[in-house]
């Protein structure tokens, strides 16, 4: 019996950050892993790109260039590494004009990234014509992706065999040009039999030289059947990770498919001993972060709300960020309608960070009274063409909470003439904020914005979960102590248990240091008082001041924007309940808020 040997790409240092940690791992920690599964033999590494860019700005407060640029001298000049594209949003949830895409291609080349696998979330492969051309000129290897998932029990319409065949069959009309495909199924939900059928289809119109590429993640717990379909059907390559960010919301395990591949006409391409070696390194290196027990479950109801392993777990440490890890449960709950009825775009970065935001605001605001501007977008047809038509009455709202007429007008056309996108507008913002204007930073304003700019600043804060040591001799204390807490007659319940405190059954992360630290003075903007008529105007959810758009003493109408917050990746605008003066702010930029506080008083 011939053995057929089969590749396997490391998607450990990417997706597994990503899925098992929300993406925020510091570069230090994690070399010394690279280097254990380089000396293990292994040559192909998913080294950025994705969340793994705008994370560490984000929540690291490190640079992706330099990261990259590290990855690339652990592993020496002849490894592959590869990176995730968004299509035309390259990098974030946003689309980009073309300028931000040709930089793209190019930096990170520069960077040391060999091959960058690009995917649109709509398969509207228009979106891959340009951001694939730029990949190939740049001299990258480009690998394209048709995005798959399975659709939620009860919807009908595309996401079938048929319908990725077609889609392969327009990428090959459109005359991109590629080095090879991937099918990727970011929730892992697509059932093995219409795995076996699209790959088997996909193998017959590209032939046998194309290196055909499955991914998968084990979220819905059927990730090992998909690539066993896979590979039974001639997929030349799967994605594995290792232990601890495998299985669950990741990859699986590599040890897990050399096993399941023994005696069988497959075998992996690696050294099975040195890389149980590799994984203990890895295991040790990332011993001191935070694991969420959801990223090592399989969860049965993902394929009734299709969320990806990589979104699930930067959404939970946002949620954990918030306050709101208790309402988890209702958001997933939530998902599935807006899944249905935003035009079954697959579920997979940027579209899936739009069904959460949506299934978000339904639960926190009320079905479908607050449309979040990607997801109202995306159905308007402003990243693209959707797979089926969204709900009309859906497309109506989104139009009228949104101001924005329906298009069909094609994404890169509309964001060339944007004045707030591209190069011109990060040019500014970089004048603006007296930083230089080298590629790197112009890229990091144009994709990352304020943020982006508070890192290049130096103003970046640092948001990475890792496990604190007990101080010694804690543990034999005794472990969780509770305590009843009287606040203006009312009595709370409050248990604390090394950085966590579960109050009235809800928990939290916390920190509790012995003794009153100092306080801090007023900052000049939160100063001034409130008269005693004054109308506060509250947050209507948690998330952090970005934007402060007045001031006190500032004239405001009913509607007008006050200031802008941020949660789960989404700007929030507060506007004006009534007219007024504003006599006083209550927080400043980069503020945390919860539902309820004051931010400003109107007179």
């Amino acid at each position: 019996m011939a053995i057929k040997k089969i590749h396997v790409l490391n998607t450990a240092f990417r997706d597994g950050f990503q899925s098992a940690f929300g993406a925020r791992v510091f570069t230090k920690d994690f070399l010394p892993a690279v280097e254990a599964c380089v000396a293990a033999g292994q040559t192909h590494f998913e080294a950025g790109g994705g969340a793994r860019f705008q994370s560490l700005y984000f929540y690291c407060n490190e640079d992706a260039f330099a990261m990259m640029d590290a990855f690339r001298k652990t592993v020496g000049p002849a490894v592959d590494l590869q990176t995730l594209a968004r299509g035309i949003n390259v990098v974030g949830l946003d689309s980009q004009p073309r300028d931000v895409i040709k930089l793209h291609a190019e930096l990170f080349k520069k960077h040391g990234i060999t091959t960058i696998r690009n995917f649109d979330a709509l398969n509207d492969v228009n979106n891959l014509v340009y951001s694939g051309q730029c990949i190939h000129e740049a001299g990258l290897r480009h690998e394209v992706v048709v995005s798959v998932m399975e659709l939620p029990p009860g919807c009908s319409g595309a996401h079938t065999p048929a319908f990725y065949l077609d889609i392969l069959r327009q990428i090959l009309d459109a005359g991109i040009p590629f080095d090879t495909v991937c099918f990727k199924d970011a929730s892992g939900t697509l059932v093995p039999r219409k795995v076996h059928e699209t790959i088997q289809g996909a193998r017959g119109l590209l032939g046998d030289q194309v290196h055909l590429v499955f991914h998968s993640h084990e979220t819905a717990g059927i990730g090992l059947a998909q690539y066993l379909a896979a590979l039974e059907a001639g997929a030349d390559q799967v994605d594995c990770a290792l232990a601890p960010t495998s299985g669950g919301t990741c990859q699986t395990d590599i040890l897990t498919l050399w096993h399941a591949l023994r005696d069988s006409a497959f075998d992996l391409d690696v050294d099975i001993d040195k890389m149980r070696r590799a994984a203990e390194v890895y295991k040790e290196c990332m011993r001191e972060y935070f694991m969420p027990p959801e990223a090592t479950m399989v969860e049965p109801l993902i394929p009734w709300s299709p969320m990806p392993g990589g979104a699930l777990t930067a959404n939970t440490q946002m949620l954990r960020d918030n306050q709101l890890m208790h309402r988890y449960p209702e958001f997933i709950a939530a998902m599935g309608e807006v899944v249905r009825r935003g035009g079954f775009g697959t579920s997979v970065t940027p579209v899936s960070q739009f069904y959460f935001q949506q299934s978000f605001n339904n639960v926190m605001f009320g079905p479908w009274k607050r449309i979040a501007e990607g997801y109202g977008k995306m159905v308007l047809g402003y990243f693209g063409k959707t797979p089926v038509a969204p709900d009309p009455e859906v497309v109506r709202l989104a139009a009228e909470q949104l101001k924005l007429e329906p298009t069909t007008e094609s994404p890169l056309e509309i964001n060339d003439r944007d004045p707030d996108k591209g190069l011109a507008a990060a040019r500014r913002m970089c004048q603006a904020a007296g930083i230089i204007e080298t590629d790197e930073n112009l890229f990091i304003a144009a994709t990352c914005k304020e943020k982006g700019i508070a890192f290049l600043k130096g103003e970046a804060k640092v948001g990475v979960r890792k496990i604190k040591p007990k101080p010694e001799g804690e543990a034999q204390a005794g472990g969780p102590r509770g305590f009843t807490v009287q606040v203006n007659g009312k009595p709370y319940a409050v248990v604390l248990d090394g950085e966590r405190a579960t109050v009235n059954g809800k928990t939290y992360n916390v920190e509790v240091k012995e003794g009153v630290g100092p306080q801090g003075p007023v900052p000049p903007d939160k100063q001034g008082a409130a008269s005693a008529d004054a109308k506060s105007v509250k947050a209507q959810m948690p998330g952090a001041v970005v934007r402060v758009q007045v001031a006190v003493g500032d004239s405001v109408q009913p509607g007008d924007v006050l200031l802008v917050l941020e949660a789960m990746k989404m700007e929030v605008e507060v506007k004006a309940p009534t007219a007024g003066t504003v006599t006083s702010l209550a927080v400043s930029v980069g503020d945390q808020v919860t539902a309820g506080n004051p931010l400003l008083w109107l007179n």
